[in-house]
C-alpha cells in the first residue's frame, strides 16, 4: 500500500484540501453562482441553475456526507471519494487563471468541490 492510499493519509490530505467547513459548504452549494458551474456527467458545460447538476455540486453534496461521516465508519469507498477530491483539487489550483479569481468560474468550482482557493 503506498502512503497516497494510506487511509489515515487520504484522510488528513481530504481535510487539508477541503478548506470549506460544512455549514460555509451548505450555504455556497446552495446559491445559484454554484448551481451555474461545471459539467455534468454527460460532459456538458453548465452554465445556468437548474437546467442540470454539474458534478462537482453532486460531489459537494457527496463531501458533506463524507465530513459528518465518523473515520472509524468511512468504507474503502468513501476513501476513493475522497482521494478524487484531493486530485482534482490538485490539478484545478495547478490551472489558476491570471487576474482577479474572486467571482471566477474557476474558483466558484473549486468551491464546489469544498475548496476556497481565496482562503
Amino acid at each position: 500500500m503506498t502512503a497516497a492510499h494510506d487511509p489515515q493519509e487520504t484522510q488528513r490530505e481530504f481535510r487539508e484540501v477541503v478548506n470549506m467547513t460544512p455549514a460555509a459548504l451548505r450555504r455556497w452549494l446552495e446559491t445559484d453562482d454554484s448551481k451555474s458551474v461545471g459539467m455534468t456527467s454527460g460532459g456538458e458545460r453548465v452554465t445556468e441553475p437548474g437546467k442540470a447538476e454539474s458534478v462537482g455540486h453532486h460531489m459537494g453534496e457527496r463531501i458533506l456526507k463524507l465530513k459528518e461521516t465518523p473515520a472509524a465508519e468511512l468504507t474503502a469507498d468513501d476513501h476513493a471519494e475522497m482521494r478524487k477530491v484531493i486530485g482534482y483539487v490538485h490539478r484545478h489550483m495547478a490551472q489558476r487563471p491570471a487576474g482577479d479569481v474572486a467571482d471566477s468560474r474557476w474558483r466558484k468550482s473549486l468551491m464546489n468541490w469544498g475548496h476556497d482557493p481565496m482562503k
